[in-house]
């Protein structure tokens, strides 16, 4: 019954493509969507870099004397003392603000950068589980052939058997394989359910969502890729991160820099004046003056951005470094798993085939054993697995260069 549910899933389940599969990753994936609000949380805090500070609003007593009968006004007196409110406001000097916004609208582009980072290494992920599940597919369609080949065997040996023509030993050893291609279909068809588990996870979908991949599958082809480390550069989401937050450590020299600029301020008051003595105002300019004393931070932090952007170069030349040694590495290798699957595909099985096919007619005839027969398919059966094992090879080889590579 469990059988018949799985081939009824089979034969209804949607068909998702590689392409559909990143798309969704894009769209869906809860890690990217938090670097997209931390982007948005960037962009709308810059969007204050350019304000005031706030003024101060002052009120009190003005030079009142403590005894309140020389508030009023006498013969002798016109009376002392005064209600004062006073105002305040600096104003920012336009170099630093510009100078702070700069830097503010510049921060969400290393995250930007990051986002990109991180939806290449989940593109790898998504990737290698598909073509895994691909090549799983193919495996499952090798041992159902061979199953089907065991049980026709089996069949023919029981009829056999009861004309002496065949040996009971080689009959259990063919039950013997029988039940172990079953166990490894068992075996294969479970690695399937954990790739479809892992591809609903990074598209972030109900887990036991049940679809089938597009079993066609492209071996590309690179060319010879230049080690030009500026090229590459261009493509690749972690050296950019680095480049744009080498940038805003240029940017946050500037804004240490501007604060090293005097900034003005106005004081306003006014005074209520007790008895008959006239009102009275003041009107005063301000100005923050930088001293030596009071700079040393901004000119230690100056030199220690700058320090800090020579190991972030430095960083990147790793990278690029590294990036172009694997890269120039596994083309190597891609040709030569290549060159392997061919030499298996054309030459290798070909020839095991028709050696198996050469046993079996000569068992149908009775001119050759069942065990010759059961080498000869083994033979052939791993021969099969091998060069599935080369595709999976080729494939994985393949997604980490376009990983290095950051392509699509």
């Amino acid at each position: 019954m469990s059988c018949l549910l799985l081939n009824v899933l089979a034969m209804t389940a949607q068909t998702i493509s590689l392409e559909e599969v990143l798309n969704t990753i894009k769209i869906n994936n809860p890690q990217l969507k938090m670097y997209d609000a931390d982007i948005q949380s960037m962009d709308a805090a810059a969007k204050g870099a350019k304000s005031w500070m706030p003024p101060q609003i002052n009120t009190g007593l003005f030079m009142t004397p403590y005894d309140v009968k020389m508030w009023k006004a006498d013969e002798m007196n016109p009376g002392m003392g005064a209600y004062m409110i006073g105002f305040s406001q600096m104003i920012p000097n336009a170099s630093k603000q510009k100078a702070d916004s700069d830097y503010m609208n510049a921060m969400s582009s290393v995250e930007a950068e990051n986002k990109n980072y991180t939806i290449n290494q989940l593109n790898a992920l998504a990737k290698n589980n598909y073509c895994q599940w691909l090549v799983l597919d193919k495996k499952i369609a090798v041992v159902q052939e061979n199953i089907l080949l065991l049980e026709y065997m089996i069949k023919s040996m029981e009829i056999r058997y009861q004309y002496n023509m065949d040996k009971l030993s080689t009959y259990y050893k063919a039950k013997s394989k029988y039940n172990e291609w079953q166990s490894r279909l068992v075996m294969l068809q479970n690695n399937i359910s954990q790739k479809r588990i892992m591809l609903n996870t990074l598209m972030a979908r109900d887990k036991n969502s049940f679809f089938e991949i597009d079993t066609h599958y492209t071996v590309k082809e690179f060319g010879i890729i230049s080690s030009d480390t500026t090229a590459l550069s261009q493509n690749r989401s972690d050296v950019k991160a680095i480049e744009k937050t080498m940038e805003l450590n240029q940017l946050k020299i500037v804004t240490e820099k501007s604060k090293l600029l005097p900034e003005f301020g106005l004081k306003y008051d006014h005074m209520f004046a007790f008895g008959d003595r006239p009102q009275q105002f003041s009107l005063m300019g301000m100005i923050t003056i930088p001293m030596p004393w009071s700079t040393k931070m901004n000119k230690s932090n100056i030199n220690s951005i700058k320090i800090k952007n020579e190991s972030l170069e430095w960083q990147k030349q790793m990278i690029l470094n590294e990036a172009t040694g694997m890269i120039t590495g596994m083309q190597t290798e891609l040709e030569n798993l290549k060159k392997q699957y061919d030499i298996a595909d054309k030459s290798i099985i070909p020839a095991l085939r028709r050696n198996y096919d050469t046993a079996v007619l000569a068992w149908q005839n009775n001119t050759g054993e069942l065990f010759v027969v059961l080498d000869a398919w083994e033979a052939l059966n791993m021969a099969q697995m091998d060069k599935l094992e080369k595709l999976q090879a080729i494939l994985s080889t393949q997604v980490e260069i376009e990983k290095q590579l950051e392509t699509k």
